[in-house]
């Protein structure tokens, strides 16, 4: 039977175990078989967890991790899109992105983020916006959104530079794409400690004890301010929603399908490109 300490709904439980030991809140997901997406359902059973943790007094410092082999495989775009009009479609992806990472910005507790494993996309930009990041020597990082057409999120058009200096930065961010290992992440400021993975939830507890003993305080990395953060995020939101309704996300996209053999999907996202300057109007 999954633990379940923070009281969630049925619903979250299914996607999550959370345990309360000694003041630390610890937030695993827990749908190893996929990857720990993050679709829509995920992403309400975690917010609905932060929130639970940030409002109960006996939680003073949160530990988020997952299960299985991967940390997360990012946002399943196909778990959270709907078919609507162009203009609701945009205003969605504005409003939904923009609460993902008010999540972690908003969250009053300090949160240490354990990756189990691989990282990727939204599961990495948030995780930099807590108060630090310690990984496994099997976790490796990775920000595809050049090679999805899209724009950088979670605030990482500012915060990577300042984490890890602007090359590494937008070595990840650009188009070369790199991803670096648990070893790479810490050498350049991107993690603050790697441990062998059969010692990460005993040392990731470690260290939030320590918080809880020492009152650590909600903060953020590499100097950045709350007010700053919530308004790059905010700003983010709109050019993330802009280029996912744009030709070029749709042309890649439709590469990508095609080349995972998905060819009905690829026709439909070249389709959709080749029609935007009709639908586009409708924004």
């Amino acid at each position: 039977m999954p633990v379940n300490d923070l009281n969630l709904s049925a619903e979250s439980a299914n996607y999550l175990q959370t345990t309360l030991k000694e003041g630390v809140a610890t937030i695993t997901m827990n749908n190893p078989q996929k990857l720990n997406g993050w679709t829509r359902e995920m992403m309400d059973s975690f917010q609905e967890a932060f929130r639970k943790a940030a409002a109960t007094e006996a939680v003073k410092a949160i530990i988020f991790t997952g299960t299985g082999r991967y940390f997360s495989a990012g946002v399943n775009l196909g778990g959270t899109l709907s078919l609507m009009s162009p203009k609701k479609l945009h205003q969605m992806i504005v409003s939904n992105n923009q609460a993902l990472f008010e999540t972690f910005l908003d969250c009053p507790k300090p949160i240490l983020v354990a990756m189990n494993g691989p990282a990727i996309g939204a599961s990495v930009t948030s995780a930099t916006l807590c108060n630090g990041i310690i990984a496994s020597e099997k976790a490796t990082f990775s920000t595809p959104f050049a090679a999805l057409g899209i724009k950088p999120e979670g605030c990482s058009s500012i915060h990577f530079p300042r984490l890890m200096g602007e090359a590494n930065a937008q070595r990840m961010l650009g188009p070369e794409g790199w991803k670096p290992t648990a070893a790479e992440a810490l050498e350049v400021g991107l993690v603050q400690w790697v441990v062998p993975d059969d010692q990460l939830q005993s040392e990731a507890f470690k260290i939030a004890r320590g918080w809880v003993e020492k009152n650590e305080p909600r903060s953020f990395l590499a100097g950045s301010k709350l007010n700053e953060l919530k308004a790059v995020n905010a700003k983010e939101s709109v050019e993330l929603a802009d280029a996912f309704l744009s030709a070029p996300f749709f042309k890649e996209q439709a590469r990508f399908m095609w080349r995972k053999n998905k060819k009905s999907s690829a026709a439909m996202f070249y389709t959709l490109g080749a029609l935007r300057p009709l639908w586009g109007r409708f924004l």
